[in-house]
């Protein structure tokens, strides 16, 4: 097995430099930098992650917590994250904290003792022992997907990567609305995440904007779920003024949603519309396709990755929020024709990537 003193004598420098080089701990002259790449190269060398970690202080991994692996869209996330840690050098420890505030802080603690050098997390819906703890900790942290609020004293301690909720929301119920739909039901998300009260908020934009009257018996949270979602179609289905266009606000409530509306031989688009927010590979497997927003998962947590990345190497900078693009993915679910394959895409610049702080 080759040594670091096999590099340097290759590389004709010495095993200080190969460490420079290697660590990232003192500029190298490119040329002498090279010399060494190549003879890491040549000679297979495989630097001790642990002996260099005990010299740096750095382990080059991150750790990972967000909640419903299994979920396509967060499976997509991961491989974003995984694909830019990778690219960077980095390892990934992961750990599924349940969306349960209790389970959360624990795998968040169980990372921070593998030494990681920093965090991603998609905090759950009461993050306050999850805040306080990597605030007392000072762990370089970027929330994911999910944000804190705008006021209270947690803004602007993490940064923040996640997509724009409430425009793109607002543009699946004006469409409808737009489809002579007068009553739109919402079935909403897990209360107290960002992702469901922006999602509640653009709803309610939407109806504004399409001089609907809003009605808070429309809005019933299926739990971010899909059983939870069964259970909230059923109820908006009962009411005596019953929607004619339902909206579902991820893509597990859809799968809940359009079991409710089986069980009751109704018909989408015909006897009821159907959007949804999040896009997935089986939405275009349905019958009718479904009309969805689609995020940018995997950009998602690449972008998580690089935000990091900015945090460890300027711990002082200021925190930043990053907010990427939806696309409206336009199918036949909302009682339009099917589209041509070229339509059923639109990026939605009205709600373009936006960054709140300081300018990467």
């Amino acid at each position: 097995m080759s040594t670091m003193a096999d590099v340097a004598r290759s590389a004709g420098v010495s095993v200080a430099t190969v460490s420079h080089v290697l660590n990232d701990t003192r500029p190298v002259l490119p040329h002498t930098r090279q010399a060494v790449l190549e003879a890491v190269e040549a000679l297979g060398y495989t630097p001790n992650s642990l002996a260099r970690s005990l010299v740096t202080s750095r382990t080059r991994s991150i750790g990972l917590a967000v909640s419903a692996i299994s979920n396509p869209y967060f499976t997509e996330i991961l491989q974003g994250v995984e694909a830019a840690a990778l690219e960077a050098g980095y390892s990934l420890l992961i750990a599924d904290p349940h969306d349960d505030p209790a389970h959360e802080l624990k795998v968040v603690q169980l990372l921070h003792g593998r030494r990681v050098d920093g965090m991603i997390v998609a905090p759950s819906a009461e993050p306050d022992g999850l805040v306080a703890y990597l605030r007392r900790q000072a762990v370089p942290t970027v929330l994911l997907d999910r944000v804190l609020g705008p006021a209270g004293p947690e803004q602007g301690l993490f940064d923040q990567v996640c997509a724009e909720n409430a425009g793109p929301m607002a543009e699946l119920v004006t469409h409808l609305a737009s489809r002579g739909h007068r009553r739109i039901g919402l079935v909403a998300g897990l209360p107290g995440l960002s992702t469901t009260s922006e999602r509640i908020a653009g709803y309610r934009r939407g109806l504004a904007a399409a001089g609907l009257d809003a009605d808070d018996a429309l809005v019933v949270s299926g739990s971010s779920e899909s059983t939870g979602a069964e259970r909230a179609t059923a109820a908006l289905l009962g009411l005596p003024g019953a929607p004619t266009a339902l909206v579902t606000a991820n893509n597990a409530m859809t799968i809940g949603a359009l079991r409710a509306l089986r069980e009751r031989g109704l018909s989408v688009p015909g006897d009821i519309a159907l959007a949804c927010f999040d896009d997935f590979a089986w939405a275009d497997l349905f019958a009718p396709r479904l009309t969805a927003i689609a995020q940018p998962s995997r950009e998602m947590g690449a972008r998580a990755v690089r935000v990091l990345l900015d945090r460890l190497a300027s711990p002082d900078r200021e925190a930043r929020t990053v907010r990427l693009p939806c696309a409206f993915v336009h199918r036949a679910s909302c009682g339009c024709p099917e589209p041509r394959p070229a339509d059923t895409g639109t990026s939605m610049e009205s709600t373009s990537q936006s960054e709140k702080g300081t300018t990467p």
